[in-house]
């Protein structure tokens, strides 16, 4: 996939993690894309190493491993941000 095509399947699975998991998170737009993003990687190198299965293009399990990376990583950063005092 392009760069472009991460930055847009970041966009829709940090905006459905945020969804799925509401909150008073701290950051806007850019945190959750960023987000997104980074779990459509983390949900990708799962995806590959437990089912042999990674990211390829718009497909529904390419959404689905990167909303569940962008969860996980959402979690952990609640988690992250809730101990800095």
């Amino acid at each position: 996939m392009s760069i472009i095509a991460w930055i847009v399947l970041g966009l829709i699975a940090g905006a459905i993690a945020k969804a799925l998991m509401p909150g008073n998170d701290p950051g806007g737009f850019i945190v959750t894309i960023l987000i997104g993003i980074v779990g459509a990687f983390l949900g990708g190198f799962l995806g590959n190493l437990i089912a042999d299965r990674g990211l390829s293009g718009f497909s529904v399990w390419s959404i689905v491993l990167a909303i569940v990376g962008a969860m996980l990583l959402l979690w952990i950063y609640r988690i992250a941000v809730r101990r800095t005092p």
